[in-house]
């Protein structure tokens, strides 16, 4: 029997949409993701401009904010010498800035400057590996890592680089793309949708015959859950380790590290997930939470009246705990 959870504030309905509405599917590749849209449009309509306009949204995402593209705007800041002063471009400062004000509520758990330890355990643009670095290896890449040490300028907009400091935004940059194709969906006309990047989704409306976006939660393998959400003005991101991760010496560890330590998170938690109206503060808490852990994230979230659930192995089976905020949303 599977689970429901509905949104605790959710937005007045529109009128019922024209009879001849259709519900049009959309799927692509990019950010070395996939992507799909569902949106509602009449009967007819020309694909081509929509998918026009999501690609086009994405590829900006990538172009200025992706580790893997050496002429991203990121990249060349990483490559940037020390000292340099930098303008960057709107999205990209404005996923910053979110970034470093998670880093900032988390003590530096959570942490966008992280790419010298992501690019050591084989999770960034230099590809994966099949073993464990040193303890020498980590603790080099670790005095390139420091969320404190980098100065930015709300004002002029500019990041400064102290030196070596390498910018990760992989775990903030996919929520963010979701968020700029829904609100491009909505100008466009499309206020009716569901866009999906990666496994981080934004539903928005509902479909034409007024029912909601249900989308159903991963389990702690990955997989389809027995807990299934209404997406409607709400966003909702999982961190977990079902699908990116090194195996070495007969050990599996996870893609998520912790920042403070240079050391994948421990296996026992298996995932975190988010809801926030935001899919990009949706993508940066779920990876914020499991680097906390299942403890301290819990309290964080709650304490912040963050809607999270984090799946927990135990030798009895995996344990489930909901902040307050989460479990407000079961119906």
């Amino acid at each position: 029997m599977r689970r429901v959870l509905v949104p605790s504030h959710v937005p007045d309905l529109a009128p019922l949409v024209p009879r001849a509405a259709q519900i049009v599917s959309l799927t692509g590749e990019a950010m070395g993701t996939t992507w799909s849209v569902r949106l509602v449009g009449p009967a007819g309509l020309d694909e081509r401009p929509v998918r026009g306009l999501i690609e086009d949204r994405l590829a900006l995402v990538v172009r200025q904010m992706s580790q893997w593209e050496s002429g991203s705007d990121l990249s060349r800041f990483n490559r940037a010498v020390a000292g340099s002063s930098h303008v960057l471009p709107d999205a990209f400062f404005h996923v910053l800035r979110c970034a470093l004000g998670i880093a900032c509520d988390t003590n530096g758990a959570y942490d966008p400057t992280m790419g010298a330890l992501s690019e050591l355990w084989g999770f960034g643009a230099g590809g994966p590996r099949t073993d464990i670095p040193s303890e020498a290896e980590v603790a080099s890449a670790r005095e390139r890592v420091g969320w404190t040490t980098l100065a930015i300028d709300r004002e002029r907009r500019t990041a400064t680089q102290p030196g070596g400091l390498q910018l990760d935004l992989s775990s903030i940059a996919k929520g963010y793309a979701v968020d700029l194709v829904s609100d491009a969906l909505t100008l466009r006309g499309f206020r009716d949708h569901l866009v999906e990047i990666g496994g981080e989704l934004r539903g928005s409306g509902t479909k034409p015959d007024q029912s909601p976006w249900w989308v159903a939660l991963e389990d702690a393998d990955g997989g389809e859950g027995d807990m299934i959400v209404a997406l409607h003005g709400i966003s909702v991101a999982t961190s977990g380790d079902a699908r990116r991760f090194i195996v070495a010496d007969g050990r599996k560890y996870s893609h998520t590290l912790d920042p403070r330590t240079g050391w994948p998170i421990p296996d026992a938690l298996a995932s975190v997930t988010v809801f926030d109206r935001s899919c990009m503060r949706a993508d940066a808490l779920a990876t914020a939470l499991s680097v906390l852990g299942a403890e301290d994230g819990y309290a964080f979230a709650a304490a912040r009246n963050i809607a999270a659930r984090f799946l927990l192995r135990t030798p009895e089976g995996v344990n489930e705990s909901m902040t307050p905020a989460f479990a407000d949303m079961l119906g």
